[in-house]
């Protein structure tokens, strides 16, 4: 996750806004997996590269404005899947994962 430490904080360590990135992707990704397992699509990996954007609300105030996913699928060997339904079951993730129905009138999420 990459996002700049606000006022001057340390970017050894998390900040807010990558917390909320982390809580979003493993979000995600947890719904994400519990849709495979029940369509039987055998997962051998999952990682992601979740990033935190920072910018200024409707009201002028700092806020995390954007969240990109970079979710990274790989199945058990022999097992295809066609593109359009992997971007299928990742905007059912999407639409299932209550951390992005809780951002979903204040963020903007977009999974590449």
């Amino acid at each position: 996750m990459e996002a700049p430490p606000p006022g001057g904080g340390d970017p050894d360590h998390t900040n807010p806004e990558q917390a909320l990135a982390a809580a979003l992707s493993s979000c995600h990704m947890m719904t994400f997996l519990a849709l495979c397992a029940k369509a039987g699509w055998p997962v051998a990996s999952y990682h992601d590269h979740a990033v935190a954007h920072l910018g200024k609300n409707p009201r002028g105030q700092m806020a995390v404005t954007r969240i990109d996913l970079h979710p990274v699928v790989r199945f058990d060997t022999g097992f295809v899947v066609a593109d359009d339904k992997l971007k299928e079951m990742q905007e059912r993730a999407h639409r299932y994962c209550f951390i992005a129905n809780t951002l979903a009138d204040s963020v903007e999420v977009n999974i590449f």
